[in-house]
């Protein structure tokens, strides 16, 4: 059977889609995050998840801490799944990026590219897929917490999308992506599987 690693995303937070948090300190859930997490471990529950992993963003940590009471299991962190590292951009908000011409060539190469001062999407993609080829050679059911960038450039490496396409994987809050590890054999079974509050 292999692993299966269920990858997370945290809930929702009050700065979504308008500052680019990147590794800012302290961003918590909101009220709608925590319900959307609550319904995620709800689904997670029967699936006799083994162990429960989380980036070390606090509002990962916060999402991981639900699933991981639903299904009895502690949290660990797993530094491999830390969001990517946005450099300077940390903090920004989206509208004041919209025209800076580093961030524009940024969207449109990222396999090329990195933000000023932070992490490029290829070694963000290195360490999550060496992170997740751990679990080569057991069996049962993993959760992996982290953000929409990390299990992006997971998924794109096992379905052999390149980077520079990262548009069209979608990857939204609280939602499920699926990845088994069997033998050889690296299966995506499900992709943003959305849970509403």
């Amino acid at each position: 059977m292999g692993a299966r690693i269920h990858l997370v995303r945290h809930g929702h937070h009050g700065l979504l889609d308008r500052i680019l948090c990147g590794r800012m300190p302290g961003v918590p859930l909101d009220d709608l995050g925590c319900r959307q997490i609550a319904n995620t471990a709800g689904l997670l529950r029967g699936h006799a998840v083994q162990a429960v992993q989380s980036s070390p963003q606090r509002r990962a940590l916060q999402s991981a801490a639900i699933i991981a009471d639903r299904c009895g299991c502690a949290v660990e962190i797993a530094s491999g799944f830390d969001e990517i590292d946005m450099g300077r951009w940390t903090g920004a908000a989206f509208t004041e990026l919209a025209s800076d011409k580093k961030w524009q060539k940024w969207n449109q190469r990222r396999g090329r590219t990195r933000p000023p001062g932070g992490e490029s999407m290829t070694a963000l993609q290195r360490r999550v897929v060496g992170h997740l080829e751990q679990f080569q050679g057991q069996s049962g059911t993993i959760v992996i917490v982290s953000h929409a960038e990390p299990i992006r450039a997971a998924l794109m490496y096992y379905l052999r999308i390149p980077l520079d396409r990262f548009h069209t994987v979608a990857i939204d809050p609280a939602s499920i992506s699926t990845i088994r590890l069997d033998g050889p054999r690296r299966l995506v079974s499900c992709v943003n599987r959305e849970v509403t509050a």
